[in-house]
């Protein structure tokens, strides 16, 4: 039984798609696989005749793959069973074989409660198309609230539209579809963010003004002298706080975040802060799990620090980094000691310096008349 790879023009694009019969009765298959035409003036560049001959390549393979199916009898038993599944289990199923890994777990798991938002009624993999993934797009950008009902951010948008990509991705490998249906859907265009962070005077500044809750205080500045996450500090204990002739004080703790466990030197300076020495299970900081009141308090610390920026808890790890990077510490050193996996994490930091540095640069102005 021949099966024949056939081209329609279809608006500014060639659609691909088969030809064959199936038990007496004539089928058409379209791969949602497209090429880009010669045009009515000129030729296609060399990028386009490339990648048109890779979609043909691959739609020659998929031809040659379902022609030996029909062969044997076997078309579509296999992968009809598969494309007909749930593809919100499917999805479930790859989030909990994830779940080791914490870091983004948390975006996994909304990206998953939009889709169900977007469409509650659930959908089979053979009924995902272009249109389908498109209209998830518009979903998150013109209807999808966060917990706080407000709407979602660019570069939020940008991540949950991130993980269906690659949920449909990995569908392809496992051969559960043969083609991606977003392979042309583009995702959200990410914006910068700006990164709040202390400069080593205003940090000096703080360390010199009382505060209401002294106790918030010292862990706020612990943070700015380890790089610590606030949530690492409110749950650290003193059984974790350590002490060897090589590494003098540190600390050996396993990251909430990432449930990776690390070992972080700490000053002298940063052990003043730690207080007197309580029971091994007994918590560092204790009565600073009050966010609302936390944040409160460190707004009227900062104001009267006299210092006119808007900084939360998670301002003292981005101060460490930027401080460290500034005072000369190689980018390695300070990624190790953040705890991040993966040295891209932490050129964000990098770069905030090479503005800096671009800023200073155009103080210096010859002209008198400025």
């Amino acid at each position: 039984m021949k099966v024949t790879l056939r081209q329609r023009r279809k608006g500014k694009r060639i659609s691909l798609y088969l030809d064959y019969y199936e038990n007496g009765n004539r089928k058409y298959e379209y791969l949602k696989l497209y090429l880009t035409p010669e045009p009515d003036k000129g030729s296609l560049t060399k990028a386009q005749k490339l990648e048109n001959k890779k979609i043909l390549q691959l739609a020659e393979s998929i031809r040659a793959k379902r022609h030996l199916e029909i062969q044997n009898n076997i078309y579509g038993f296999e992968n009809k069973e598969k494309k007909q599944g749930n593809f919100f289990v499917y999805l479930e199923q790859w989030i909990e074989r994830r779940s080791e890994s914490k870091g983004n777990l948390a975006v996994w798991n909304s990206t998953l409660k939009h889709l169900k938002a977007y469409y509650p009624s659930g959908i089979s993999f053979e009924r995902i198309d272009e249109e389908w993934v498109e209209g998830f797009k518009e979903y998150l950008d013109k209807k999808a609230l966060s917990r706080s009902k407000r709407e979602l951010s660019q570069n939020t948008k940008s991540a949950y539209f991130k993980k269906l990509l690659a949920v449909l991705r990995q569908a392809v490998k496992e051969k559960v579809i043969q083609y991606n249906p977003a392979i042309y859907v583009e995702n959200f265009k990410e914006e910068d963010t700006h990164m709040e962070f202390l400069t080593l005077e205003e940090v000096r500044k703080l360390f010199s003004t009382d505060s209401k809750h002294p106790q918030l205080k010292n862990a706020f500045l612990f943070s700015c002298l380890t790089g610590l996450r606030w949530s690492d500090i409110t749950k650290l204990q003193w059984s974790e706080i350590q002490y060897s002739e090589s590494y003098g004080n540190f600390i050996r703790f396993k990251q909430k975040k990432t449930k990776g466990a690390e070992t972080l030197p700490i000053s002298e300076q940063a052990f003043e802060l730690l207080g007197e020495k309580g029971e091994p299970t007994q918590k560092v900081f204790e009565n600073i799990n009050n966010v609302q009141r936390n944040y409160d308090l460190l707004k009227d610390w900062v104001g009267d620090a006299e210092i006119k920026k808007n900084i939360t808890f998670h301002c003292a790890r981005h101060s460490f980094a930027t401080l460290q990077l500034t005072l000369g510490t190689d980018i390695y050193t300070v990624s190790k000691m953040l705890g991040h996996k993966n040295l891209k994490t932490t050129q964000i930091y990098a770069k905030v310096i090479d503005d800096k540095k671009k800023q200073a640069a155009y103080r210096i102005n010859l002209n008198p008349n400025g």
